[in-house]
């Protein structure tokens, strides 16, 4: 019988993928960031207990192509500054990738906000265009004039907070929690190296979208602009057990629908239908 590819992978072939992924050259992405300062209510309402916001309400874009082996990717994010247990770092309200496989190793074991969107970093001479976008708004957009060299920051390591878990399946989880089993908050730690730096001068122009309504975090102080080339990994750990009712009132930030945590199975069809 030919192999069937949907069957148990034997354990030889689970082995080569793990030493394959745990060889893996560095990654390199060319990308723009946008550093701002907003309302400081706005960042205290979009953050889910137990994160806090700190002394200072930042906004960071991150819009990158990342050299993927294969293939490029689109890789975006739209984060708070925030800090939890004496750790700072940022919570991403949402991380637009252009495939299917970024989302997967994301969400599902980091619990990352990670959607399919439209994602573009593109150069015109002097010109820097960076955009994020989904159903057809580009509800975040960079521009400016690429300037001078800047000296590359030192390895650095930052933490980016994220929920992971999975909603109920009969829609209360028998408990009126609204999850199978409890969320977790996870630490994701990044190590961050920087080969190339270049300051850019223009803005932020965040559009209003109700799918993605970054724009309620709007520029009030815009700090910088960079087009950059760096490299990172990552590693995450789960530091605690969420209230589901703390957590359940922010858990329409992942979807396009805000009722969707609420969807019950559907409806059997009557008899003879």
């Amino acid at each position: 019988m030919a192999r069937v590819r949907y069957g148990a992978r034997t354990e030889a072939e689970a082995a080569a993928t793990r030493t394959a992924s745990a060889r893996l050259p560095d990654i390199w992405s060319t990308g723009v960031v946008a550093l701002w300062e907003t309302d400081p209510d706005a960042v205290a309402a979009v953050l889910p207990p137990p994160l806090k916001p700190v002394a200072r309400p930042l906004v960071r874009v991150g819009v990158s192509k990342v050299d993927l082996p294969g293939y490029p990717l689109g890789a975006g994010s739209f984060a708070v500054a925030a800090a939890h247990d004496g750790t700072e770092g940022w919570y991403p309200l949402v991380m637009p990738m252009t495939h299917e496989r970024a989302l997967t190793g994301g969400r599902e074991v980091f619990g990352e906000p990670k959607k399919l969107g439209e994602v573009t970093v593109e150069r015109d001479g002097s010109g820097v265009r960076a955009t994020l976008a989904r159903h057809g708004i580009a509800f975040v957009e960079v521009r400016g004039t690429v300037g001078a060299e800047l000296p590359p920051p030192p390895p650095s390591r930052k933490t980016d907070f994220y929920f992971k878990f999975l909603p109920a399946v009969d829609g209360s989880a028998g408990t009126g929690s609204g999850f199978d089993g409890d969320p977790v908050l996870v630490h994701c730690v990044r190590h961050e190296k920087v080969r190339r730096l270049r300051a850019v001068t223009g803005d932020v122009v965040l559009r209003e979208s109700p799918y993605d309504p970054v724009a309620d975090l709007p520029v009030l102080r815009l700090l910088e602009i960079t087009l950059g080339e760096k490299t990172s990994d990552q590693r995450g750990r789960v530091v605690e057990r969420v209230d589901p009712r703390a957590l359940l009132p922010y858990v329409h930030q992942r979807y396009d629908d805000p009722l969707q945590i609420l969807d019950a199975p559907p409806e059997p069809s009557p008899a003879g239908a």
